[in-house]
């Protein structure tokens, strides 16, 4: 059986996943009308759906780039020093 929700992401283009994601950053729709709540929910799952089917992982909402270290030489930790008062 099939889910009519992932479907339908399956089928959205590219053009209506880039208007979610301005909706979600700007708050508006392209015509100038305010996204309700239920639309900015609606808009931000439909956008990380879409998103983990058809984007690498660096491309995605929500991604952090952990980066990495330059070295593999931490500073050495320097003891603390408790001053009395």
């Amino acid at each position: 059986m099939s889910d009519p929700y992932l479907d339908t992401i399956k089928a959205m283009g590219r053009d209506v996943y880039d208007s979610m994601v301005e909706a979600l950053a700007t708050g508006r729709w392209r015509d100038g009308r305010v996204l309700t709540p239920e639309q900015r929910e609606h808009c931000m799952q439909a956008a990380i759906a879409w998103g983990e089917l058809h984007l690498a992982p660096e491309q995605r909402i929500g991604y952090i780039d952990k980066g990495h270290k330059a070295d593999d030489v931490c500073d050495d930790p320097a003891p603390l020093k408790w001053q009395d008062n």
